[in-house]
């Protein structure tokens, strides 16, 4: 059996490391805000047939440093910066022309985005992710007649968000509107995870009667570990075929990818020692009023 709950010191040291070093990224360069964010230019061109787009992207590139290009209805090229300027754009599509042999009428649509709507996104999706983590402790609070076990999970979900960003800021990975999609989807399904385990530790609490809170923690994640593994590789091969496989939603792909393996982590090696920590600092209150009683 794995000692899990023995080792958490070596859990929560290589988590804080990785958060670490995404908040030192963060604070040196920030995060990659998109178009969706920052504003500037979407542009939609149609080729007229399907294209490879490594090639289309090598000509973007050439004017657009921070460029998100996109695959619409395998035939249309859409191009997401906030850096193309309208002497670039002019020059970028005089060499698509020339390249794929377009006319002028395959520039269907080039519009600009304001960056009032990425400030207004911003602040709802921060309002989002309060009011998804207030539900969900309260959700299992009352489900499991225990908000200890409700803290836990938070600070897990928690956990998952950090380590999201950090990978984020380390490689400076552009974030749009599909990351608040995935960072909600990441909450959604780190949450199941973490529950399935709570889940099996609040049947031990009454099964194991007399055991430590460590020992009913180690034996209820080593009960559910395999299941929580074979779910998580079914859910990641997934998402990894359809990161590789269909390129119009990678920015909806990746920031998945990151979460579920992080989200796994969380809810083996994070969720579980952190509601044994917080049984045990009960456990010491208690006593200390016991003691203060009786004194």
């Amino acid at each position: 059996m794995l000692d899990i709950i023995g080792k958490t010191k070596v859990w929560f040291t290589i988590s804080l490391i990785l958060i670490l070093i995404g908040t030192g990224f963060l604070f040196v360069r920030h995060l990659n805000f998109g178009i969706d964010f920052k504003g500037g230019s979407v542009i939609t061109i149609e080729m007229g047939k399907s294209f490879d787009k490594e090639k289309v992207e090598t000509i973007v590139k050439k004017y657009a440093s921070d460029e998100v290009t996109n695959t619409v209805n395998r035939t249309q090229l859409e191009i997401k910066s906030n850096s193309l300027t309208e002497k670039n754009f002019t020059k970028m599509f005089a060499e698509m022309k020339k390249t794929y042999k377009l006319k002028d009428k395959a520039l269907i649509s080039q519009n600009q985005i304001g960056g009032t709507i990425g400030a207004e996104m911003t602040r709802k999706a921060l309002w989002a992710l309060v009011v998804a983590n207030l539900l969900m402790l309260v959700y299992i609070g009352v489900r499991f007649k225990e908000f200890s076990f409700g803290f836990a999970a938070i600070i897990a979900l928690i956990h998952d968000l950090l380590i999201t960003i950090s990978v984020y800021a380390v490689f400076h990975v552009t974030v749009n509107s599909p990351f608040i999609a995935a960072i909600l989807t990441i909450l959604g399904y780190s949450i199941n995870d973490t529950i399935v385990i709570f889940d099996r530790i609040r049947e031990n609490n009454k099964k194991l009667r007399g055991r430590t809170k460590e020992e009913i923690g180690n034996i209820s994640v080593n009960e559910t570990i395999t299941r929580s593994i074979n779910t998580v590789m079914t859910v990641l091969i997934t998402i990894t075929a359809v990161y590789f496989f269909v390129p119009s939603v990678r920015e909806l792909a990746f920031p998945l990818i990151i979460g579920i393996v992080s989200g796994a982590y969380s809810s083996i090696f994070i969720a579980t020692p952190v509601w044994v920590l917080i049984k045990d600092m009960q456990q010491k209150h208690k006593k200390k009023k016991l003691a203060a009683a009786r004194a």
